[in-house]
């Protein structure tokens, strides 16, 4: 993966030509052309951010910008060993901002000026080798798993770099193994060093696997270490059961235990996190309940430029700092049960006590979002999807952080081929 400065717009349109190298016999290219696909992902974002407390760096942030993101993905050759290729241009316009309303993380902007950039990009390559049921690719990586998850909740998703081997081998075990070394932010161009708050680590390893028992119920686990600053294991639960009268009930059960690796360049890290949701659905309607109970001497730790695997990572705020406490009370609803397919709504409230920090030893902050969605059904902007989200959010006793939040988002995926 390298980053585009000077040609961001090529790196829209250049991604198929990698993909036609003729370095593989062409009787052993079928599967590699013809299992290929590609799409071209378009999200306008507005995002509307007043700060609302005393004695605040700036009284609001707000920009506009325009993201597009092109995958083409390629099949795999014939053959015991088959090899494949993909690649993602990221593309981020600004449409607009200033210096004094920067700061919302769709846009990156200069340490000295502040001022926005007009435009940012790149361009990642990743070759993949296929054995029986395991692939191995190596290059420009977005990984889902609970130890390093990619950030999509801007312009542009984050990257990192390094390689990745996913095996199915076992019937009901997906499992995972990979090293990583590079980190692109979800507002940047460069590739970085991978790390945590503000340290540098030479790179992250991870392993692990889900093994399903059955289409109910699952089971994870997960090691990882982010050389010399932190070692984590994961454990999880994800069960469904029916419970008759159209109802059902999904429990996500998740522990994480952290500790200091080697020279903890970030600081002591100590930290062990249970958190958990409980969703009751039955028909349209969904309601879900979750805490999250953090202890230890030290925040729960996640890669810089990834999100947290945790039940309480909401819009705006995370609820992880150090011993925090929080829970999560949240309602769902599909109005295609009123004849509007394609309308939803969201709306959930999460409150954290008995925060600390280094100048805080019982802070509190909650959060209150709300989400309305709809997918165009029909006509010229047919699959287009709007969404409105709503946030309040208000920290105290010594946190003292308030801001009232509104984004717009419109996005649309253009399938190529």
């Amino acid at each position: 993966m390298m980053p585009a400065r000077t040609a961001p717009y090529k790196s829209l349109f250049s991604v198929a030509a990698a993909l036609s190298l003729p370095v593989i016999a062409p009787d052993a290219m079928a599967d590699f052309i013809g299992d290929s696909k590609a799409r071209i992902e378009m999200r306008n974002h507005y995002i509307n951010r007043d700060f609302r407390q005393d004695n605040a760096a700036q009284s609001k942030a707000e920009e506009w910008a325009q993201g597009f993101t092109a995958r083409v993905e390629s099949g795999f050759t014939d053959g015991t060993f088959g090899f494949g290729l993909d690649a993602l241009g990221e593309l981020g316009l600004k449409l607009d901002s200033s210096p004094d309303r920067r700061g919302t993380g769709l846009l990156p902007f200069g340490p000295n000026s502040h001022e926005p950039a007009d435009e940012y990009s790149e361009l990642g390559l990743t070759g993949k080798l296929r054995v029986s049921k395991s692939v191995l690719k190596l290059g420009t990586l977005q990984p889902l798993l609970p130890v390093v998850s990619y950030n999509d909740t801007r312009l542009l998703g984050s990257t990192f770099a390094g390689g990745m081997v996913t095996s199915q081998e076992i019937d009901g075990l997906s499992a995972n193994a990979g090293r990583l070394t590079k980190a692109n932010l979800r507002d940047s161009s460069s590739n970085d060093d991978i790390g945590y708050l503000n340290a540098n680590s030479d790179h992250f390893d991870f392993g692990g696997g889900t093994y399903a028992f059955n289409p109910q119920l699952n089971v994870s686990y997960y090691y990882s270490k982010l050389e010399e600053i932190y070692r984590q294991q994961f454990a999880g639960l994800v069960h469904t059961q029916a419970l008759g009268n159209g109802f059902s009930l999904r429990s996500d059960v998740r522990y994480f235990d952290s500790r200091g690796d080697g020279a903890e360049k970030a600081g002591r890290i100590d930290n062990r996190n249970f958190n958990s949701m409980f969703t009751l659905s039955q028909g349209a309607h969904k309601v879900s309940a979750a805490y999250q109970q953090l202890s230890g001497d030290s925040a729960f730790p996640f890669l810089r430029g990834g999100d947290p695997y945790v039940v309480n990572l909401v819009t705006f705020n995370t609820f992880t700092r150090a011993d925090e406490d929080s829970w999560q009370l949240r309602y769902d609803y599909d109005f295609a049960a009123q004849g509007i397919p394609g309308l939803t709504f969201m709306t959930r409230y999460t409150d954290g006590r008995h925060v600390k920090t280094n100048t805080v030893d019982n802070g509190r902050e909650w959060e209150r979002d709300s989400d309305i969605a709809y997918v165009i059904q029909s006509g010229v902007f047919k699959n287009v999807s709007l969404r409105w989200r709503n946030v309040t959010f208000r920290s105290g006793n010594g946190l003292n952080t308030a801001i009232d939040e509104n984004r717009l988002i419109v996005g649309y995926t253009l399938a190529l081929w």
